[in-house]
């Protein structure tokens, strides 16, 4: 009995099965789902009997990715404390009369690394010496030099200088570590006489003092128009003109003198121990500049005794814009009845040394060296009258293209 049970319910499962088969037989999957694609097949051929039907969830996935953790504010320790950049005292001059001593530490940073020295320079110049064990770089130079700039302010000479760091290419590589650093150095000096832009007419007392107070002399220099006739009224030139100088020497209560003009120096500031500068006359009364650059300048015949005049042919300094330029003569008198000698004369160069007065044979000396010599003296005083004069600001331009 238990048999035929078991056998009845196999027959009836193989039953369900087959009605299951035979019906999905008749399904054609959809297009572009999971399982066999529907291919053409030739004529008189059934297509294939297995056919795969596509899975499908009936309840969506509930699973997601979890949220990142939130950002912690960065936790700094409680005495945290960003340092400020504190400038180092590296850099310590001393300045002399005529000279200026720069001493800076091989650690010019302050960062405990020592510095090249190639790379440190007092306004170009290079170190003059180092102190390995105090372990400093030297420089000395005078005021004028290693690329000063002369200043003045109401009670004093400023000369400043700059010290300059440009750190060497770290190998072949684009990073720095370092910059360029620039250190301003002045030294302050008081001044000793008044200067002025304008037309200076100072009182000049003789070194006897025995007189004074009937001897006073005032010394001036001035530009003056072509015609020789007036003041210039105006300091501006182009490059070509000649700059027409009259030097003369005012006197009261005393005997006729003679003026002549020692040395001129040009400056871009009214102060002749600054650079650049020319010294277009010297040696006693020598006016180089026909001689050095082939110009025409020259000193005019003399007229008179108390006077003197001169061209020069207006130039330029180079690498300087601004084209002023300031006149500084050492002018000089001496008594109108001493000969002209090779320590007062008034030289100029054409075809050879002419002098004003038409005593030629003195400007010989005017190629060497002519000295000191024997100074006229004034009417038994045993001093002679001698001082700068200045005049300026005088400006040259250039002269247009026509």
């Amino acid at each position: 009995m238990k048999l035929s049970i078991r056998i009845f319910l196999f027959c009836l499962l193989c039953g369900a099965l087959s009605a299951a088969w035979d019906s999905n037989r008749n399904i054609q999957p959809a297009a572009g789902t999971f399982g066999h694609q529907k291919q053409d097949q030739p004529e008189g051929q059934e297509p294939p009997d297995v056919l795969q039907e596509k899975q499908s969830f009936r309840e969506p996935l509930s699973w997601r990715y979890p949220d990142p953790p939130p950002e912690e504010e960065p936790r700094f320790p409680p005495d945290f404390e960003l340092k400020a950049p504190v400038a180092p005292d590296s850099v310590s001059a001393v300045c002399g009369e005529n000279s200026v001593r720069v001493e800076a530490k091989m650690d010019l940073l302050g960062i405990g690394k020592p510095v090249l020295a190639a790379d440190v320079t007092l306004g170009g110049c290079p170190a003059t010496g180092e102190d390995p064990e105090a372990q400093v770089l030297i420089f000395e130079s005078e005021l004028h030099g290693c690329g000063s700039q002369l200043l003045m302010s109401e009670d004093s000479f400023i000369y400043a200088f700059t010290l300059h760091y440009t750190p060497s290419p770290l190998g072949d590589s684009q990073i720095i570590r370092t910059r360029d650093v620039t250190v301003s150095i002045q030294c302050h000096y008081q001044r000793k006489h008044d200067v002025s832009s304008g037309l200076l007419k100072p009182i000049w007392r003789p070194l006897s003092v025995t007189k004074a107070s009937e001897e006073s002399l005032y010394f001036s220099i001035k530009l003056m128009t072509d015609d020789w006739q007036s003041p210039r009224p105006s300091t501006q030139f182009l490059l070509g003109d000649m700059m027409k100088f009259e030097v003369s020497v005012r006197q009261f209560h005393h005997i006729p003198l003679k003026v002549t003009v020692d040395s001129c120096v040009a400056t871009v500031v009214p102060n002749i121990d600054t650079v650049p500068r020319y010294a277009f006359l010297g040696n006693n009364g020598c006016l180089f500049d026909s001689q050095l650059t082939h110009s025409s300048s020259q000193f005019l015949p003399r007229s008179q005794d108390d006077k003197l005049q001169f061209e020069v042919e207006a130039f330029r300094f180079q690498q300087d814009d601004s084209g002023v330029i300031y006149i500084t003569c050492s002018v000089k008198a001496t008594a109108a009845s001493a000969a002209v000698d090779a320590t007062n004369k008034a030289c100029s160069f054409s075809n050879g040394w002419r002098e004003a007065s038409g005593s030629h044979q003195v400007c010989t000396c005017c190629d060497t060296d002519c000295g000191s010599g024997s100074h006229n003296q004034l009417a038994g005083t045993g001093s002679q009258w001698e001082q700068e004069t200045s005049v300026g600001p005088i400006t040259v331009k250039e002269r247009p293209l026509q």
